[in-house]
């Protein structure tokens, strides 16, 4: 059904229904999330002729990397695995683009595609609608939802048995800039992710004295191989080679690169790198220059934490450390559960799709996947084009009926 009236509510010619009960009809797709997935889902529908409207809860694009990101983050893969359907990254930009970077490419991005978020618009509810066969956002009613709030909407933090009772700090490292003001400062940093070992690195360089807890076996490779980013050699070891096999070049690699870390207290895992993303999503550390600082002392391996007391933590075995700082890199979680009712057959627990890109009755998913940017910017792509039929269809039908009601 084509839009009627006039109520302007972003920057675009987006018209809505809109008359005395808040209900905003929307002809197209409303977005939820303008981060990186959001925008490339709205620029491949754009150029596909459908519009579309995105609600975003914070007051900017990309929020995650704007106001919950360190300073010195680059991003792990290269560029052009990274970029976002349509636009290329700028040639001047280096293969691992930096926050601020990668920053200016979206905001570029958005303004290329002339796309305008509703900013702090919180989606608390959507709902589809049987009777109407619509979807329910808030305020706004459409034919089409895309979930695109990402698999980093909310902060994860674990329960830490004797937190009450600890007397220094404790942040998430959403809330971590760098390391300036932790220099000569004994810092704990929990969790072995990508982010902890970066965050850690971050602290000895800034002459901080970091421990780093690393609770569970984690497979390391180095960012490159042979002067080859390691992302590059992957994708090309997986249109060659079995998984299997692929996996033991890579732990091959890594263990010529590094030797073996397990006496520096990282374990690797029995099962390969790849085996493990494809089966749990857990993507494997691309190292920036931890293990080199490990090695050199500069930071130490920590077991599993216990429970932290007033001066610092215990752990599993039995021993006690005084610390003056802990940063949590216990990472983020979708929150789509909290939002998206009664569509529980296509998310699991933790909000990740299993429906893939596509969930049926007009709900569509993009970033969900843990295939990274690259894989949302695919999935962008054939959201687009499979609401473009259904949308030209519509459009078609409607102005069928309206030229038989002007007779």
């Amino acid at each position: 059904m084509p839009p009627f009236s006039s109520e302007q509510r972003s920057k675009e010619s987006h018209d809505y229904i809109f008359e005395k009960s808040p209900i905003l009809w929307f002809d197209g797709a409303i977005i939820v999330g303008a981060g990186p997935s959001g925008l490339a889902t709205a620029a491949c529908l754009k150029e596909q002729g459908v519009p579309s409207i995105i609600l975003e809860k914070a007051d900017c694009i990309a929020s995650l990397w704007q106001h919950r990101t360190y300073d010195r983050l680059h991003l792990h893969l290269p560029k052009h695995f990274c970029e976002l359907p349509l636009l290329p990254f700028p040639r001047s930009f280096p293969t691992y683009p930096n926050r601020r970077q990668f920053i200016q490419y979206l905001q570029d991005y958005a303004d290329h595609f002339h796309i305008h978020p509703v900013y702090s618009e919180n989606v608390l509810s959507a709902s589809y609608d049987t009777q109407c066969k619509i979807w329910r956002v808030q305020e706004y009613v459409a034919r089409w939802i895309i979930v695109a709030s990402g698999e980093n909407a909310d902060v994860s933090i674990p329960n830490l048995p004797g937190i009450q009772a600890y007397r220094g700090s404790v942040i998430h490292s959403s809330k971590y800039k760098n390391g300036s003001e932790y220099a000569r400062k004994k810092v704990l940093v929990v969790g072995s992710g990508n982010s902890g070992m970066e965050i850690a690195l971050d602290l000895a360089n800034h002459q901080a004295k970091p421990s780093l807890v690393v609770r569970s076996p984690v497979h390391v490779l180095p960012r490159e191989m042979f002067g080859v980013p390691t992302f590059a050699i992957i994708m090309t070891l997986l249109k060659t080679l079995p998984l299997w096999l692929a996996d033991r070049l890579l732990v091959l690699s890594a263990f010529l690169t590094y030797g073996d870390t397990a006496k520096y207290g990282i374990k690797r895992p029995s099962t390969g790198p790849l085996e493990i993303k494809q089966t749990t999503g857990r993507t494997p550390v691309l190292d920036v220059g931890t293990v080199s600082k490990i090695k050199s002392g500069q930071i130490r391996v920590m077991p599993a934490m216990e429970c932290l007391i007033s001066s610092g933590a215990t752990f599993i075995d039995g021993h006690s450390e005084e610390y003056d700082a802990i940063i949590l890199a216990t990472g983020y979680r979708s929150n789509v559960p909290s939002w998206l009712k009664g569509e529980e057959r296509n998310f699991s627990a933790e909000g990740i799709s299993t429906c893939g890109w596509k969930g049926g009755r007009g709900l569509y998913v993009v970033g969900l996947s843990r295939r990274g940017i690259f894989g949302a910017g695919l999935d962008a792509k054939h959201i687009a084009e499979d609401i473009r039929e259904a949308y030209l269809s519509e459009q078609q039908a409607y102005l069928k009926r309206f030229r038989v009601s002007s007779r």
